[in-house]
């Protein structure tokens, strides 16, 4: 039986351990990080192993949304611009960089993209985020890049709902608190109501005193009121890294908190064994609401590339406007400290 959990593993290859234990966990996916990433070769290896022991159409998600979070970067694929650059150019120019990133992900196995990013750029954003956001129109440039996705056979997945774009803490890292009254909470949320057709979206680690005192990962009232009928979303509901120091307690404690909570599937990053067997233990499997969700993805990821954009035609677009300073990582910054 399939478990409600996108897993993770350490390195750039399977080890005996995780093969047994992915076999017993038999997660609904994998995500992937740059710690499993280091040449072409390697990597469709890795992914065709992975698929092996899960299934040839099981869910293999990365974060590719260009700018600083690209996964697969230079020099061994293309390199790409943040959303806040895209968001200052045609709408054709999301469109080409989705469709590229389509061709780089098919050929590679992965099927599914953490992208895009719909929450909105304050004054205040933590650098975790501002350059990830549209610079502007969050909504539509957010709809053409989803909707590019879907026609080359990639499932996208929008974060962060409700959007997190007002905090100041790096959910990471702390636990962020956003505060505000319904309209600035209206406004967060009308990116993602314009785009709650996706089959797939993100929650944000945050909490919303207004709603409930617990982080909207691990709030049944958050998820139904806010997100399915605020929202509007019907989607498949992934949870942000079920490890982030937002969240407290164990790997599995998290994880069933926020299946109880309303999430769909757990997004486990850290790839420490301990934790996959702790999941495992769990015995969390998907139900048939989940399913369902879960098969309208597995429907899109059948799709083929239809779009063979230029890529010297997008360089150029991109290159009419400076590149945002970016220098700051924090899933890769978690991942090191999960290595200390």
């Amino acid at each position: 039986m399939t478990t409600a959990i996108l897993a993770s593993v350490a390195g750039t290859s399977l080890s005996d351990e995780e093969k047994s234990v992915l076999e017993k966990l038999q997660p609904a996916g994998v995500s992937l990080f740059s710690r499993n990433v280091s040449d072409k070769n390697q990597l469709k290896l890795l992914v065709s192993s992975i698929k092996e022991i899960i299934g040839d159409d099981a869910v293999i998600a990365i974060d590719q949304e260009g700018g600083r979070v690209r996964r697969l970067a230079e020099p061994n694929w293309r390199g790409y611009a943040s959303q806040y650059v895209l968001g200052q150019l045609a709408t054709r120019v999301t469109k080409m960089h989705a469709a590229l990133i389509a061709e780089d992900m098919h050929e590679m196995g992965i099927n599914l993209n953490y992208s895009p990013v719909l929450d909105i750029a304050y004054r205040q954003t933590h650098e975790v985020l501002k350059s990830r956001c549209f610079y502007k129109n969050q909504a539509e440039y957010g709809k053409v890049m989803a909707e590019t996705y879907i026609k080359n056979g990639i499932c996208p997945c929008m974060k962060h709902m409700p959007g997190h774009g007002r905090v100041k803490t790096d959910p990471h890292l702390g636990l962020p608190i956003i505060e505000g009254d319904d309209k600035a909470l209206e406004k967060d949320l009308s990116p993602f109501r314009e785009n709650n057709n996706l089959p797939a979206g993100m929650t944000a680690h945050i909490v919303l005193p207004q709603v409930d005192n617990v982080p909207v990962t691990m709030s049944a009232k958050a998820i139904k009121e806010i997100i399915r009928k605020r929202i509007g979303f019907d989607g498949l509901l992934i949870t942000d890294a079920i490890e982030m120091k937002a969240l407290s307690g164990s790997v599995g404690e998290k994880a069933r908190a926020a299946l109880s909570a309303g999430c769909d599937l757990i997004c486990y990053c850290g790839g420490n064994i301990n934790d996959l067997r702790d999941l495992e233990a769990q015995k969390l499997y998907i139900g048939n609401l989940t399913e369902e969700r879960l098969e309208k993805v597995k429907d899109i990821i059948k799709g083929k590339q239809v779009d063979k954009p230029d890529y010297k035609e997008y360089l150029s677009e991109i290159g009419k406007v400076p590149a945002y300073v970016e220098t700051y990582d924090a899933t890769e910054v978690l991942n090191r400290m999960q290595r200390v």
